[in-house]
């Protein structure tokens, strides 16, 4: 496995894992930027508990899956995205309306386009899930 997209490989594990009924993934390497996605997965109930395991190098995570990710895949390039272009981004990536979460890094934190959304903020498009 290469390492050239950290986060990509995160999501790709945690897809194929759910794909195989797996309870629950170990994602290694870790890093803050995975923990801030996998914490607004959690926030919209897409994946359980989670928790950083420090092995001495960079980390993992173990994630608990609770069975509801269809698809969830990191965006690159990382395109920079006002506060008022989510909807057309929400139409690219997603299946139908007000199913599944874009993760976007904002001034404020990584958070989901919905909260970003509320506290009109633009960012950068990090990841999607449905």
């Amino acid at each position: 496995m290469t390492l050239m997209d950290p986060l990509s490989n995160a999501l790709v594990a945690i897809q194929n894992a759910e794909a195989r009924n797996k309870k629950s993934c170990v994602i290694a390497p870790g890093s803050n930027l995975i923990g801030n996605v996998l914490r607004v997965l959690q926030k919209n109930g897409y994946i359980g508990e989670f928790e950083f395991i420090d092995d001495g190098k960079s980390g993992m995570f173990k994630v608990q899956l609770l069975g509801r990710i269809t698809k969830c895949r990191s965006i690159r390039p990382r395109f920079s995205v006002r506060r008022d272009e989510y909807l057309e981004w929400e139409r690219k990536l997603l299946p139908a309306y007000n199913v599944g979460v874009i993760v976007v890094s904002t001034p404020k934190g990584v958070m989901s386009h919905k909260e970003a959304q509320q506290q009109n903020l633009g960012g950068r498009l990090l990841a999607y899930v449905y």
